[in-house]
């Protein structure tokens, strides 16, 4: 059982109840009406958008980032109501739980409690955008796709957070999103969003695809053997892995996938290297750091990165440094098929690295 959906029989009636027709945006409607003046003092400029593909240490990078006292994210307590997380905060005051760590869906050693931040923004793009999510696959945002309703929605949003998670810091405080949907968006998010910065963890290929593989497994399980865990994540917007799993529909995507099953390594190789060529296009808009190079250097990285994002708080960076570990080792690369594949996935990562380095200035 998916121990972040551990949900007791009325909880998830909750749930249902949210995630039933337009009943989170009539929830913003109602928290803007009758609580806008718990959020409207807060500025919430320059957000921080954490985003790659998925198993690129970017819950790694939220944790880290999540210590700073002017970031502010989302968080368990959020859910179900995550459009409008004031209104739904003061509701649940009453029969909130307290936190109890608990490794996370994932199997991968994360502790996760309530008040851990997590990646639920993709149900705010999902009901502005909803013809993007089809069948097979989602859709690039692309320029055109600006919503001037939409950016007023986000930008009300991202106050609601930093007022609930950072309460006072009205000047200061910055919205931090972790949300892999949003590698999709990175021609977007720039125009919607001009004072941002976007943050993309990179990792070794052949490391990041067996990854990849191993969650699409272990998510697929979960499903089949509870069918909440899917609505859960469907709900959510997390269509990354299990039977959920569309691929996003990067340049070539359908060339490099066709005829390669989800099942194998090199199905995920392939769309690593769809999504990181779309990425290396992109490069002058993003920040790229080395997955590897901030587990193994640490408080050296991570101030480097703080610098590029002017985020400056000597108190919270130790603590902060402190959650990084040495990487695994390197996977073998003998199950990938497709030697081709992994020499160009190699390429664009070299090319890739070589950018993290320079921009980051870590040797």
């Amino acid at each position: 059982m998916v121990e972040e959906v551990n949900y007791s029989t009325l909880e998830r009636i909750i749930h249902r109840l949210a995630f039933s027709g337009s009943i989170q945006l009539t929830a913003a409607d109602i928290e803007e009406k009758a609580f806008s003046s718990k959020y409207d003092p807060y500025q919430a400029r320059r957000p921080i958008f954490i985003t790659s593909l998925p198993r690129a240490g970017t819950t790694l990078m939220l944790n880290v980032l999540n210590r700073f006292p002017t970031l502010a994210a989302h968080t368990y307590r959020d859910m179900p109501f995550v459009m409008a997380p004031i209104l739904w905060s003061m509701a649940s005051r009453k029969f909130r739980r307290k936190s109890q760590s608990r490794e996370r869906a994932h199997g991968d050693g994360v502790q996760v409690d309530y008040d851990s931040p997590e990646a639920f923004e993709e149900i705010l793009w999902r009901a502005f955008w909803p013809y993007k999510y089809r069948e097979n696959k989602i859709m690039l945002w692309t320029a055109a796709d600006a919503d001037e309703a939409a950016r007023e929605f986000f930008r009300e949003h991202f106050k609601k957070v930093v007022a609930l998670r950072r309460p006072g810091r009205t000047s200061d405080g910055r919205y931090l999103s972790k949300n892999n949907g949003n590698l999709a968006r990175l021609d977007l998010i720039p125009i919607l969003f001009p004072d941002a910065s976007i943050v993309v963890p990179v990792r070794n290929p052949i490391d990041h695809a067996h990854s990849l593989l191993n969650q699409h497994r272990n998510f697929y399980r979960m499903q089949q053997d509870d069918s909440f865990v899917r609505r859960y994540m469907e709900d959510i917007g997390h269509y990354e892995f299990g039977e959920l799993h569309r691929p996003v529909d990067f340049n070539q995507v359908d060339t490099l996938l066709d005829g390669k099953d989800s099942g194998t390594l090199d199905y995920w190789l392939a769309y690593w290297v769809s999504a990181f060529n779309f990425v290396a296009a992109r490069v002058d808009k993003l920040i790229l750091v080395s997955y590897e190079e901030l587990c193994t250097h640490g408080r050296e990285a991570l101030v480097e990165l703080c610098q590029k994002l002017e985020v400056v708080d000597e108190g919270a960076m130790a603590g902060a440094a402190a959650l990084f570990r040495q990487p695994p080792p390197t996977k073998d690369d003998t199950e990938v098929r497709d030697r081709a594949l992994l020499e160009q996935a190699n390429a664009v990562y070299k090319k890739l690295l070589k950018h993290a380095r320079s921009s980051l200035a870590v040797q």
